[in-house]
């Protein structure tokens, strides 16, 4: 009863596509518009420089390294990998393994120079290119290549920069010795594991110690965890891959933290990890001192702790509790250099912090992510009023009123809301202001403004979204109409979705739009919102998903159809459609499951079936364990639903994404078929959970055939 779909998609983003559809090629051929445009940025301790990576124009998906001096406004090529590997095809194939994994967990697609590390002052920079180390002198451009053990991975330099620490085979090194600093034990070192790195924010497992006399690293143990296997049906004469992975309810990687000497000697840092067993960050504070933030299993406590590199003992700072979980809040918790302890301070309403306990003045704001230290107040990323647009605040430390720095309307056309975001040194600001004009990255020093160069391609919509909030929820919601609509004429509706913790898809930044107004064209009203359990409302609206998935999101998204219709009498509600990838893959298929008297197709991409299934740390900060709330998984998982199918629905998944495995599809498609309900299956072999190099749009071509026909 399975019906599959063509839609074989190449497994790099350098191989061509060929669209028949103007946007779509365009939107392959440049990233989403992405190449050329300037990211990665770091500022040199005194603010006076910018390391950046871009590639040379909108059709380049090859970064370089760049440096900008701020005070004369000069920028210079200081490394071109095309230059320090000619010949490189770039495929995710030639890259060490883990490196592809990491790229994975963090969202990086780019070719070139994916991530760098840097010296404080910017001096020296070091990176990898298919295994290979390159240490570059960014004043002169001049790369040298270093020798290796085996294909270096996160290289990273010491204050000097003279030294460079690299993960090969799981062992860390420091150059120039030929021998591992870490002892081969069977255990990973110098790494992040899967929960660290996709859900816990932590993408690094190895840092120098400030005098470049030791290092603190990670030890990891995956040896009790499950393995999840792949094989590319693609090329069956290629063995498949394995890796660990945490799943809910099981065991999870042992997680260690060593000061590994340079003279041999080595440390273990001690503390309850049976109870705490998540490292959710970790930092030298001097040399006598490293800091680390850990978790319980369920994160409802979370601890910031000392630690004494010389003995190991550790000592508790401060502790976060929550009866729900403790939401991550970017930069928190913290040690100021007063001493004073910084920690998220939450209310039913709002997002807030406090100094040693007693909460600072952020009246009006959501905090969304402690920058760091400005002019000697916090640097804020906020949310003020609309949930949609997002600012930078100072907020002081002792207790004055926030100031806005970024979001002003007097900032001119690229001023006022929108989503803006910071990065400071010394007295120098560089801020990101992305709104419906575009998107402009200025350095501001000294009352000058220093605009950064971006090569991208022009976004081919200036898109105006209705936004507005709905039900006595709030529920931030956007339509999209086609360009040339005309009122009166209904139009089927096609539910844009994400609706999972985590990310927003209501917010003003200009470059989310461009495929929804590429939708809206094809003859749809485009609906988006974001149901309770979405970031950056409140953490009341955040926490309505304890213990329940489905729940809230399928009565919002309902409700919120129902509510925009009365305002949207163009919105034609007998003919519905919902497409979305990951956990909005998974609220498609519920959507038509679970409510086909509202949702009339669907179109389901990478959808987590079963979170019995998923990982333990995203999991289980949610629902719990599965043995103490059995019936919570069950109700959230579709696997039970499918003799109930009754509408046109089309699974897709990539057959090499190892975050949301492969088999949660063909497990939903195998009970479809057991209970005889037709449905459609695209595999897409040799394809990641990210769908790089233009998957993404040959994915959307395939749904817009399978929504027409089903829609009429």
């Amino acid at each position: 009863m399975a019906e599959y779909w063509s839609g074989h998609a190449p497994h790099d983003h350098h191989r061509a596509v060929t669209f028949t559809d103007a946007f779509l090629s365009l939107s392959a051929r440049t990233g989403r518009f992405t190449f050329g445009a300037p990211s990665a940025h770091a500022l040199s301790e005194d603010g006076t420089r910018v390391l950046l990576l871009r590639s040379t124009g909108p059709e380049d998906p090859v970064n370089r390294l760049h440096l900008l001096d701020v005070t004369t406004g000069e920028e210079r090529l200081v490394a071109d990998p095309t230059a320090l590997a000619p010949g490189r095809s770039g495929e995710r194939d030639e890259l060490p393994a883990v490196e592809r994994r990491l790229r994975e967990r963090t969202r990086l697609v780019a070719a070139g120079i994916g991530t760098y590390a840097a010296t404080a002052d910017l001096a020296t920079a070091v990176f990898a290119l298919d295994g290979r180390l390159f240490r570059t002198d960014t004043a002169t451009g001049t790369s040298t290549e270093l020798p290796t053990a085996g294909p270096a991975f996160d290289p990273r330099p010491d204050a000097t920069g003279e030294r460079v620490a690299y993960v090969a085979d799981d062992a860390l090194y420091v150059t120039p010795e030929p021998t591992p600093l870490s002892p081969a034990d069977g255990a990973r070192w110098g790494v992040a594991e899967f929960a660290a790195a996709e859900e816990l924010g932590r993408a690094r497992g190895h840092w120098w110690r400030p005098d470049g006399g030791a290092l603190l690293a990670a030890r990891v143990d995956e040896s009790a965890l499950p393995r999840r296997y792949f094989a590319d049906p693609a090329r069956p004469g290629e063995p498949g891959e394995d890796f660990a992975y945490p799943q809910a309810g099981g065991p999870n990687a042992d997680v260690q933290l060593w000061v590994l000497g340079l003279d041999g000697a080595r440390v273990r840092l001690r503390w309850d990890a049976e109870e705490f067993p998540y490292v959710c960050a970790a930092s030298w504070a001097s040399d006598d001192e490293v800091l680390l933030t850990v978790a319980d299993r369920l994160q409802q406590n979370v601890l910031l702790l000392t630690a004494e590199p010389a003995t190991g003992e550790t000592r508790e700072l401060s502790r976060t509790t929550d009866e729900f979980w403790v939401d991550d809040l970017p930069g928190t918790p913290a040690r100021l250099p007063d001493g004073r302890l910084l920690t998220v301070h939450d209310t039913p309403q709002a997002r807030g912090l406090a100094l040693d306990g007693e909460p600072l003045d952020t009246t009006g704001l959501q905090i969304r992510r402690v920058v760091g230290r400005f002019g000697g107040a916090l640097l804020c990323e906020t949310g003020q009023g609309d949930p949609a647009d997002q600012y930078v605040h100072l907020v002081d430390p002792d207790g004055g009123a926030p100031v806005l720095l970024a979001g002003d309307p007097a900032e001119g056309p690229t001023g006022g809301p929108g989503v803006h975001s910071a990065l400071a040194a010394g007295d120098t600001l560089l801020l990101t202001s992305a709104t419906a004009e575009g998107i402009r990255r200025v350095v501001r020093r000294a009352g000058h403004e220093l605009p950064l160069t971006d090569l991208s391609a022009a976004l081919p919509y200036t898109v105006r979204p209705r936004f507005e909030r709905v039900t006595e929820r709030g529920l931030p919601t956007a339509v999209v109409y086609p360009r040339e609509h005309v009122p009166g004429r209904r139009l089927p509706v096609l539910l844009d979705v994400y609706g999972g913790p985590g990310y927003q898809a209501v917010a003003t930044e200009p470059r989310r739009w461009q495929l929804r107004q590429w939708w809206a064209d094809q003859g749809f009203a485009v609906v988006t919102t974001d149901n309770r359990g979405t970031p950056f409302v409140s953490p009341d609206f955040t926490r309505a998903i304890f213990r329940r998935f489905s729940l809230a999101a399928l009565d919002d998204q309902v409700d919120a159809l129902h509510a925009l219709a009365a305002h949207h009498p163009d919105l034609d509600l007998g003919r519905v459609g919902v497409r979305g990838w990951s956990y909005g893959g998974y609220f498609a298929a519920l959507a038509v499951l679970r409510r086909p008297d509202v949702f009339h197709a669907a179109c389901a991409g990478a959808p987590p079936t079963d979170f019995r299934l998923y990982d333990t740390a995203y999991t289980e900060r949610y629902l719990g364990l599965p043995q103490d709330n059995p019936e919570g998984y069950a109700a959230d998982c579709l696997l039970t639903d499918a003799p109930g199918l009754t509408r046109p629905l089309l699974l897709i998944h990539g057959l090499a994404d190892d975050n949301v495995h492969p088999s949660h599809t063909l497990l939903l498609s195998q009970e479809l078929t057991r209970a005889g309900r037709p449905h459609g299956v695209l595999p897409l072999p040799g394809v990641t959970h990210m769908t790089p190099g233009g998957v993404n749009e040959q994915v959307a071509a395939a749904e817009l055939a399978f929504l027409q026909q089903s829609l009429g």
